[in-house]
């Protein structure tokens, strides 16, 4: 197979070309740009374009497959080439379809926890060696690619809603086809992709059309949403497996779960976990894994890349580090350190950093998700809304939107980095949920030395 990809330098898709590559496909790409860590990547596997920039000559009749990522734009040159030629074009999500034809498919979609849900598949999957290939969307301890494409007769796929590609702008999920599905939960985002909210559920329902004959969808029932929606959907050619918080204890802090009468410890905590957990276990048990065994493996599990990551800590003082940027996913990481440490002051710090995020429409989407912080910051900056060429954003609009009592908003990192200076942190927790980085500010070295002062106590 000779596979071309435009826009190589993707986050996911210099991953399959170097996944393509290790397989024995003779692999080329192009990009108008490539940065770290996709270009030592890159070199690393002999993959790396010799010039920057696109190059329609590469376009030829001897190419098997083109796969156009998102970076690209509908007048590419060389797609335009490639579409001139009629040669076969995919999107990322089409072409994993492709490759995943002979597989049993397992994907795990919903708004929120699918990273995390599609992690505790694979890393139960990998502690028992079974072979199997994967898709998902962050870094994972064990795992040196995000995409795995090889022989194995499975493979588990995050099932992401956004657009296919510039040419294909329906959802990547709609083009999956699972014989295993998992929809951990509904609530409105991508606002710049959705515009309303019913829209979005339509993509929902879609993706539950797409699910094989036969096959298995497996439901957050605790989400009225979700539930309502499959209840108002259903397939009589479906089995359906609903799930909610399963039996579970809290004491100093460690969290034990009971799944069919087995229990065990965990790394991982929330009740959002919990959830992700027993979705996880399901989908493992439809691939044949008792609780027994699932249990074994999961309690060495301990989350992915800033997935309530712990970044440090020191005596009675933790800083995690969380991706959450949505209103759902900001309530529950919130809610599942407060529940952890009830007896721990919780300082939460939100950056909005995403188009809906920052959009003054959407900011009634927040209101109570930071209620159980001891003390809620809400920081953005201007500089964000500049490069997204978006209008900005009023500070009262804020305050209206999250309906926090002592909610403090800054828009300037200075002004944040003395506030954080000024604080204590004896027996405190503090939550960063960002999918930015503050405007530059350097959480980790500040979260290290807080936590060795905070031990020397």
């Amino acid at each position: 197979m000779r596979v071309h990809f435009i826009s190589i330098g993707g986050s996911v898709m210099h991953q399959l070309a170097i996944a393509l590559h290790r397989k024995g496909y003779r692999v080329t790409g192009t990009d108008d740009e490539i940065f770290e860590p996709a270009k030592a990547n890159l070199a690393a596997e002999g993959l790396l374009p010799a010039h920057i920039g696109w190059q329609p000559s590469l376009i030829t009749n001897e190419i098997d497959a083109v796969i156009l990522g998102m970076h690209a734009q509908k007048d590419n040159p060389e797609l335009l080439r490639a579409q001139e030629l009629g040669l076969k074009i995919y999107s990322f999500p089409e072409y994993i379809y492709q490759e995943s034809l002979q597989k049993k498919r397992v994907v795990v979609g919903g708004s929120h926890g699918k990273t995390t849900t599609t992690a505790m598949i694979m890393h139960v999957l990998k502690r028992l060696n079974h072979h199997f290939d994967y898709l998902v969307g962050a870094r994972l301890d064990g795992f040196d690619q995000s995409v795995h494409i090889t022989d194995a007769p499975v493979i588990i796929c995050e099932g992401d809603e956004y657009p296919a590609s510039a040419i294909e702008r329906k959802p990547k999920f709609h083009f999956l086809f699972p014989h295993v599905a998992i929809l951990t939960g509904i609530a409105w985002d991508h606002i710049n992709v959705f515009p309303t909210f019913e829209f979005y559920l339509e993509q929902f329902i879609i993706f539950i059309h797409k699910i094989e004959k036969n096959g298995l969808l497996i439901y957050n029932e605790s989400d009225p949403v979700l539930k309502k929606l499959v209840e108002e959907n259903l397939r009589t050619d479906l089995r359906y497996q609903p799930y909610g918080i399963p039996e579970h204890t809290i004491q100093d802090g460690n969290t034990t779960v009971t799944i069919e009468g087995i229990t065990g410890p965990l790394e991982v905590f929330g009740n959002h976990n919990l959830l992700n957990l027993l979705a996880a276990f399901y989908a493992c048990k439809e691939l044949g894994i008792p609780a027994t065994h699932f249990m074994m493996a999961i309690a060495h599990f301990t989350g992915a890349a800033k997935r309530l990551e712990l970044l440090a800590s020191g005596g009675k003082t933790r800083f995690y580090r969380d991706f959450a940027h949505a209103p759902s996913k900001v309530k529950a990481s919130i809610e599942a350190v407060k529940q952890q440490y009830p007896e721990r002051k919780l300082i939460a710090v939100l950056e909005l950093h995403t188009y809906s995020s920052l959009n003054e429409a959407f900011m009634e989407e927040y209101k109570g998700a930071m209620d159980k912080a001891d003390t809620a910051i809400v920081f953005y900056a201007k500089h964000a809304l500049e490069l997204k060429r978006m209008p900005d954003l009023p500070v009262q609009k804020v305050y209206d939107g999250f309906k926090k009592e002592g909610l403090q908003v800054m828009n300037d990192a200075h002004t944040l980095w003395q506030w954080l200076q000024s604080q204590s942190y004896t027996n405190t927790n503090v939550l960063l949920m960002s999918s930015g980085n503050y405007d530059g500010l350097d959480m980790l070295t500040f979260a290290n030395e807080v936590s060795s002062k905070e031990k020397t106590k």
